[in-house]
């Protein structure tokens, strides 16, 4: 099955898609006053200029109990994530052999799991799962993969339960980043990786490390989590969700790349093309992360009758 997707205009300013809020709508505030000047990016979302906890987005620095959290975390991943660990990690799970179940079981599972590398959440992980997929579905009602991508890209996160090998928060959630190569500076707390084992080989800090420059992320190895278990499931179980969707799955934690634009010259084509779609996902898988929770039950049929456009009925974990 073949699915053709639209090529996304970015840098060009289209209509402001405002809606009149109702009862039934998600609103994006981050359950706090959204300050009179908002964010508003080229595609008409308003982005709110806090979390769900007052601070700014992806404020590392901010002095808050949560903060605090979230440095000690990085400070474990990026010690403890090395090329080995990642290698050994995707023979384990490539066996898919933890599970049998749906998709909308997995979304049902998210809910004993809460995401300690994240300063702007502590909502169970479905509310963000459907947050990110209607405030899509509002501004792109034509791409149902989209919408269907941002409900299933953070299921992988089940590798934190006891089923799935109950693996530690470092070795599931947080950004990633490339393994054999260097560590680029735009890595959150990269003072951290000063003791990681990968740094005694002089070759994993250079550059281009072990790859050739333009070989394609396919070719790279990164930091083992979520992203990259979910997008082995999907593709494994046969999911014709198309290249952009995976890409996005694979790569959303990915903010090294696509949020401060390093790594790029490990890029192929076909990446520079998915990542398009990737910057608009972004908007809404950082910024819909909200204390409005949606009604779960008036929403899932919808995302059942995507699920099975592009899933089977059961999939191998």
């Amino acid at each position: 099955m073949t699915i053709l997707i639209n090529q996304p205009e970015l840098g060009i300013q289209v209509e402001d898609q405002r809606h009149q809020h109702d009862v039934k709508e998600l609103v994006l505030d981050g359950g706090f006053p959204v300050p009179d000047k908002k964010a508003v990016s080229g595609d008409g979302f308003d982005a709110p200029e806090i979390n769900s906890f007052g601070y700014s987005f992806r404020d590392y620095q901010a002095e808050s109990e949560r903060q605090k959290t979230v440095e000690e975390f990085y400070r474990q991943q990026h010690i403890n994530q090395t090329y080995d660990f990642v290698k050994k990690m995707r023979e384990e799970y490539s066996k898919l052999d933890k599970a049998v179940m749906s998709i909308w079981e997995c979304c049902e599972l998210l809910n004993e799991v809460v995401d300690d590398s994240d300063p702007d959440l502590d909502e169970p992980q479905i509310q963000h799962l459907l947050q990110s997929a209607e405030a899509i579905r509002k501004d792109y009602p034509n791409e149902d993969w989209l919408h269907l991508t941002a409900l299933i890209h953070d299921l992988g996160k089940v590798l934190l339960l006891p089923q799935f090998g109950e693996l530690p928060q470092w070795a599931v959630v947080g950004d990633t980043f490339p393994l054999g190569c260097a560590f680029d500076k735009s890595n959150v707390h990269h003072k951290y990786f000063k003791e990681n084992l990968d740094t005694k080989n002089p070759v994993y800090g250079t550059k281009n490390g072990i790859y050739k420059e333009g070989c394609g992320l396919d070719n790279v190895m990164i930091s083992w989590g979520h992203d990259d278990y979910m997008y082995l499931v999907a593709k494994e179980n046969g999911t014709t969700l198309p290249p952009a969707g995976l890409f996005i799955i694979r790569y959303h934690s990915f903010y090294p790349l696509h949020k401060a634009g390093a790594y790029t010259h490990l890029m192929n084509k076909e990446d520079q093309e998915n990542l398009k779609w990737l910057h608009i996902f972004n908007k809404y898988d950082l910024y819909s992360k909200s204390k409005v929770l949606v009604d779960v039950d008036a929403v899932k049929p919808y995302y059942q009758s995507l699920i099975e456009k592009y899933f089977p009925a059961k999939l191998r974990w």
